[in-house]
């Protein structure tokens, strides 16, 4: 199939993506915040650089991308220009989040996912997901949080 604009604005449209500081990442730090938790973000230093890493509760969450992370939901959809390299890519991507999840639990870690389906449309509800996030960062003995529509 071919692509429905040509290559020069679909280069455009994808280097306008970003890596980090993303609209989902923004909403759950400014609620998180809101709720006087303090944190630090992008943290090289540990397994695929959560998004927001919370030391004194040693805790780490990640906002995923439905699309880049190949979540199985409403929000994700497969390319129809180039199958083979999206295919792989996102394959490369999940791949990537399991052995940075396992190796920030082998870490001693708690990990949190939080889905950007689960933040997006009209039936969500961003303060509700912050609400229980928040409960489980309060929550020591609780290794694992996920977020999703």
């Amino acid at each position: 199939m071919v692509d429905v604009v040509d290559s020069a604005t679909r280069s455009r449209m994808m280097s306008g993506i970003r890596g980090r500081n993303t609209k989902p990442e923004i909403l759950i730090r400014s609620l998180l915040h809101r709720r006087g938790f303090r944190f630090r973000i992008d943290v090289r230093e540990l397994p695929g650089r959560p998004d927001i890493v919370l030391p004194g509760r040693r805790a780490v969450i990640f906002v995923h991308g439905c699309f880049w992370h190949g979540h199985s939901c409403a929000l994700f959809k497969w390319p129809q220009t180039r199958p083979e390299f999206w295919r792989e890519k996102i394959a490369r991507n999940r791949l990537n989040d399991a052995r940075a999840l396992a190796a920030l639990a082998a870490q001693g870690w708690r990990v949190a996912v939080i889905w950007e389906c689960a933040l997006r449309g009209a039936q969500q509800d961003p303060n509700a997901v912050v609400e229980r996030l928040a409960a489980w960062l309060d929550d020591a003995n609780s290794a694992w949080f996920e977020a999703r529509a």
